[in-house]
């Protein structure tokens, strides 16, 4: 991908030289063939690099599939590929062996991506940097089996769509792995990763098709970096994903005549990048765009959906530029998974579902003032549902209204929070919380209060893990409570007044 160009790790300088051994004899053998990839599936990109443990983000984000991103040399003329061209990352089970298990233990898989930007741009995509198609082919086989994987993924982009040679290698290598596996009964995929025009490919990435047909090289599916256009053009992202996909689909037509319509739009992949691109605001990818893109993939029943990049997938930095770590835009954190998860599988119609945000987030005012935060809601899922709204969270001294009380998802509300003179000053933490059909979700205002005159309450505050016992003190929603017996789990302010807690006033 191409937001990796700042961002990827130091490549390591010094590797062996692989030894030149045949296929048949890498890997450890062939019989155990990985099971296929579903017809129609969802990837996200995981980016390799960070540390991360891609089985432990698949299962917070509920990816089930992951595209692992790079596999490269570590430097230019070597054979031997590695995770990131990190000598401390070789091909081998101690390198996220563990977590590809789990991952296919749970009904999920990994996609190795040989290639990405970095690589493409230093010579150190394997078939750029390596001369012997045999010694490439030996390196695909090694991936495939010590992973127990049934597919690999060519991203290949910048330097490396100019590398005739490299191209040709590629693909001569790829038809030997494709007859090896044959011969053992083992299925395997390959998918080409593509930059692309909002109307297809540009004769650069067309060439790396056309080269593996004269190659006899099998392309499984073409993937189209449906981002990072840098045209200068005003653009609707789902829209432009939709016109460079049916462009693509017309020079798949003309590549592979005998195939039928459903064949073509089943060899289709597309990877979004949530929220702003390299290029910048112009190109944002939104949660309503990820709706639209979602319902239309399901309806031409292309292949594979992605995005680059799982980590990407959070609201951590609204209204920043392009990132590895979050999405710049408001949103919650695996809103663009949860969209596009059910896609794995085929012809699923997503469940309702609605987002919750306030924009802005937090905000300070003095004390007897008040602010306003627009609460905002969209559709994730399926169709608009009535959300109804409600707040918590506000101390004494601060009163929270909603208006409107209740949205159509897609709706927005104000949230006032009025603040008194005597509203003790400190940080708050306020809730709106979006109720549907579908469920809830809970949006988060974070209220500063200056120069209030009340008094900060003094008794420690209350845990609902703790054990109390009678005449302990705690301080609650700006109350202090006394516990008139043995409790713990009993919220002041609950129990009423024949229960556990004491309300000792206002603090």
């Amino acid at each position: 991908m191409r937001s990796m160009r700042s961002l990827r790790a130091v490549l390591t300088a010094t590797v062996t030289a692989v030894a030149a051994a045949g296929l048949a004899t890498l890997g450890g053998g062939t019989a155990q063939a990985a099971t296929p990839l579903p017809a129609h599936v969802f990837a996200p990109y995981f980016e390799a690099w960070t540390g991360e443990s891609p089985a432990a983000l698949a299962a917070q984000s509920g990816a089930k599939h992951l595209t692992m991103a790079f596999i490269q040399t570590a430097a230019k003329g070597s054979c031997t590929v590695l995770w990131n061209g990190d000598s401390g990352l070789p091909i081998a089970a101690s390198s996220f062996g563990s977590d590809i298990k789990t991952i296919q233990s749970r009904g999920g898989d990994v996609i190795p991506s040989f290639g990405g930007y970095t690589a493409d741009t230093t010579n150190t995509e394997i078939a750029d940097s390596c001369t012997d198609v045999n010694q490439i082919a030996a390196a695909y086989e090694k991936v495939i089996t010590t992973y127990d994987v049934s597919r690999l993924d060519m991203d290949i982009e910048v330097d490396s769509l100019d590398n005739s040679a490299g191209i040709d290698r590629r693909n001569k290598a790829i038809k030997i792995v494709q007859d090896w596996a044959a011969a053992n009964g083992r299925k395997v995929e390959i998918s080409y990763t593509l930059p692309t025009t909002t109307h297809g490919l540009a004769s650069s990435g067309l060439a790396v098709l056309q080269n593996a047909v004269a190659n006899g090289a099998r392309v499984d599916v073409a993937n189209l970096m449906t981002f990072d256009y840098y045209d200068n053009a005003t653009h609707n992202m789902a829209n432009d994903t939709q016109t460079a996909a049916q462009g693509l689909y017309n020079q798949l037509a003309q590549l592979y005549p005998g195939k039928t319509a459903a064949q073509l739009w089943g060899m289709v992949g597309i990877i979004e990048m949530p929220g702003v691109d390299d290029f910048g605001p112009a190109e944002t990818f939104t949660l309503a765009n990820a709706t639209q893109v979602y319902n239309w993939a399901v309806s031409k029943g292309i292949n594979t959906l992605s995005f680059w990049a799982l980590q990407r997938d959070n609201g951590g930095c609204p209204g920043g530029a392009a990132a590895d770590n979050c999405s710049g835009i408001q949103q919650n954190t695996w809103d663009f998974t949860h969209i596009f998860a059910p896609f794995t599988g085929g012809t699923t119609t997503p469940v309702n579902d609605f987002s919750v945000t306030a924009t802005p987030a937090s905000g300070s005012v003095v004390a007897g003032s008040s602010t306003t935060s627009t609460v905002k809601t969209a559709v994730t899922a399926g169709q608009a549902q009535t959300v109804n709204l409600s707040v918590s969270g506000a101390p004494a001294g601060v009163t929270a209204s909603l208006s409107p009380t209740s949205v159509t998802a897609g709706g927005s509300s104000t949230l006032t929070l009025a603040t008194t003179a005597a509203t003790v000053s400190g940080t708050y933490t306020i809730s709106v919380t979006g109720s549907g059909t579908s469920g809830s979700h809970t949006a988060a205002y974070t209220l500063t209060v200056t120069g209030g005159t009340g008094h900060q309450c003094t008794a420690a505050a209350w845990a609902s893990g703790t054990i109390y016992t009678g005449g302990q003190q705690v301080s609650h929603k700006g109350h202090t409570w006394k516990a008139k017996w043995w409790t713990t789990g009993e919220e002041p302010g609950t129990t009423g007044q024949w229960g556990v807690w004491q309300d000792l006033g206002a603090c």
